[in-house]
C-alpha cells in the first residue's frame, strides 16, 4: 500500500524531515513521502471535506479529466480545477500527459500534534 503523510510541523522540523530524508535517500532506503503544513488551519485548507471527497473519487476513478471529475461530483469546474492543480502541487494527485487524473497513494495518513514539541 503506498501512503503519503501529512503532518502539520514546524519549518524547524521540516527541515530535520527533509535532511534525514536526504541521508536515507542517499543509503538506498525507501522512505515515505511526507507534506509539511504549518498550521492546522492550512491543513484543513489543503484537505477539506470537498478535497477530500475529489481525492477518494480518484482513487476509485482514476483516468478522468477535470471536466468528468467535476460532472460526477457535481461540482463547479473552475473549483475542481483549482483543487486538481491545488493537489497535484502538493503530490496528492497526478495528471498524465493527456489531462488525465490519478491518485498515486492509496493512504493519506494526517499527523496533528496539539502540543507543540518541546
Amino acid at each position: 500500500m503506498k501512503r503519503i503523510h501529512v503532518e502539520v510541523m514546524r519549518s524547524d522540523a521540516a527541515a530535520r524531515r527533509l535532511t534525514q530524508a536526504w541521508r536515507a535517500a542517499e543509503k538506498g532506503e525507501l522512505i515515505e513521502p511526507v507534506v509539511g503544513v504549518g498550521s492546522i488551519g492550512e491543513l484543513t485548507a489543503l484537505l477539506s471535506p470537498k478535497r477530500m471527497e475529489l481525492l477518494r473519487f480518484v482513487a476509485d476513478h482514476p483516468g478522468l479529466s477535470v471536466r468528468a471529475l467535476a460532472q460526477a461530483l457535481g461540482r463547479d469546474y473552475k473549483n475542481v480545477h483549482t483543487d486538481v492543480v491545488d493537489l497535484e502541487e502538493r503530490h496528492l494527485l497526478e495528471r498524465d500527459d493527456a489531462g488525465m487524473v490519478s491518485s498515486p497513494y492509496d493512504e493519506i495518513v494526517i499527523r496533528a500534534p496539539l502540543r507543540k514539541a518541546a
